[in-house]
């Protein structure tokens, strides 16, 4: 089953509002009109109208880095669904290691994060991944499948297939580290069978499955070449308009 590759760019809390709108506008004058991948820029929630502005109407889609499981109200502080496709925004980051270890947030937030996704036409990816201590001791496929299942519960088949998940092995992210090809593809291949167990195998192989962890034009290629996976959540190279179309370029 094809499935369109997908390159996301998660800037995370770096640029500001000049530099932002410089970054997506390299982005999107490097980008080919003809290009097959689909690509997303996920600026901090303050810079998303600036990068909206450069990237309306081109091939460059929008995301936001997180949000709020409720609707409008009484949460200062926070942005909600709602919020984010009035702005522009296709997708949405959920669950990244980050807001897990820093934040707190459990599987059943990511979940009620993912359903509150859907209900306002985004399409989340959703972040999994264990740290170095668990793969150390051979716990990565128990961390990911409680991770996986916990974060996609409730999810019936027809909304899973628009769904993305990357595999962010939490000892691989801004350390310079990568996963192996190997090692990447062998945890994507087991996400794709947990996904077969609950939403059978049609379902399965429409799901996009993302790796992230020091992914750079160096390592794009070997990666983005494995069987089960489908695209790229980047860091700090989708920080270099350069580096970022490079990788584009090796999917």
């Amino acid at each position: 089953m094809t499935r369109r590759t997908l390159i996301a760019g998660n800037w995370k809390m770096n640029t500001r509002r000049d530099s932002a709108a410089a970054l997506a506008k390299g982005v999107v004058d490097g980008l080919s009109d003809s290009t097959d991948v689909e690509v997303v820029l996920c600026p901090p929630s303050v810079y998303l109208a600036a990068v909206e502005e450069c990237v309306v109407g081109t091939h460059v889609a929008l995301g936001g880095q997180n949000l709020c499981a409720e609707g409008d109200g009484a949460f200062t502080g926070e942005v909600n669904a709602a919020m984010l496709t009035d702005i522009g925004c296709g997708y949405v980051i959920l669950g990244h290691s980050e807001r897990r270890q820093l934040f707190g947030e459990t599987d059943a937030d990511v979940s009620k994060k993912l359903h509150a996704a859907l209900a306002g036409n985004l399409i989340p990816i959703v972040c999994v991944g264990e740290t170095q201590q668990q793969r150390e001791t051979g716990e990565t496929e128990q961390v990911v499948r409680e991770q996986v299942k916990g974060s996609l519960a409730g999810l019936d088949e027809a909304r899973a297939a628009g769904i993305v998940i990357a595999y962010e092995p939490v000892w691989a992210i801004g350390t310079g580290l990568t996963a192996t090809p190997e090692q990447a593809e062998a945890v994507h291949a087991f996400i794709r069978k947990l996904l077969a167990e609950d939403f059978g195998e049609d379902v399965a192989g429409q799901i996009r499955l993302q790796y992230g962890g020091s992914v750079k034009p160096a390592n794009a290629k070997e990666l983005l070449g494995q069987e089960n996976i489908d695209g790229a959540l980047v860091g700090g190279a989708s920080l270099k308009a350069e580096d970022f179309l490079q990788i584009i370029a090796a999917a």
